[in-house]
């Protein structure tokens, strides 16, 4: 009977490394000894054979790049904003399912939104539009980006609050995710402040959506700091227009 395979014991004598794991390593710049010192490995002269910065990205040569051969169309805003736009319908529709609460200590904001599935992505923050305010029936607090005029009336009509508030990308993220150890930014574009500072628009910075809202539990006294300081500066931007 044959005798087993007995492969031999693996001790300090016999290890060796993988065949073709190792090489010599490439030393470049050291003289002709190394056997790179021609070139150091790159080939003929030339600009991509130093070291440096190169050939940009989208040069050609010097013919016309592609780039500048495709004509052009519009421009691209880099202030616009894409909202998520929300429906009183759907919010409503949400309540019934029992997927969305609103209560004055919790109001909805979009992070209830996007975790009741009612919107798929928050983007640059929610829009609340009135499309189907007929059946809207359910007083709500809610703090959206945007809110149009008709969607404020319906929720104010049957007894809700909706404030719009400022929020930059952090912000909105810390607002997703649930973070309230960081303090919101405040709007510092003339457009935004002035557009957060209406009352007509619901703004969280004007004293009178902070009048309308009184003493409930979700406004924050942040708020009305804000709404002094930057009401001040408004103040003062009318006075020197109206001295031009």
């Amino acid at each position: 009977m044959a005798s087993r395979f007995r492969p031999p014991r693996v001790t300090l004598a016999n290890l060796k490394p993988a065949p073709g794991s190792q090489h010599n390593q490439k030393r470049v710049g050291r003289g002709q000894g190394s056997g790179y010192g021609g070139t150091a490995g790159r080939g003929a002269n030339g600009q991509k054979s130093r070291s440096g910065p190169g050939v940009r990205a989208g040069f050609e040569g010097g013919q016309t790049p592609i780039t500048k051969l495709f004509p052009k169309r519009g421009f691209v805003n880099q202030n616009a904003k894409t909202w998520a736009p929300v429906n009183l319908e759907r919010i409503q529709y949400w309540i019934d399912q029992g997927r969305l609460t609103s209560s004055p200590e919790n109001p909805i904001t979009a992070r209830e939104l996007l975790l009741s599935g009612c919107v798929h992505d928050v983007h640059d923050g929610i829009k609340i539009l009135g499309d189907g305010a007929q059946y809207f029936k359910t007083p709500i607090y809610i703090t959206p980006s945007r809110a149009s005029k008709s969607a404020i009336k319906a929720i104010e009509d049957n007894g809700g609050k909706v404030i719009c508030k400022f929020y930059n990308p952090l912000a909105l993220r810390d607002c997703v995710k649930g973070r309230t150890d960081r303090t919101s930014a405040a709007p510092t574009r003339r457009e935004d402040i002035i557009w957060y500072g209406r009352y007509r628009n619901r703004g969280f910075i004007s004293p009178g959506t902070l009048k309308s809202l009184g003493n409930l539990p979700f406004v924050e006294e942040r708020w009305k700091s804000l709404a002094i300081q930057l009401g001040a500066w408004k103040k003062q931007e009318f006075d020197v227009q109206k001295k031009k």
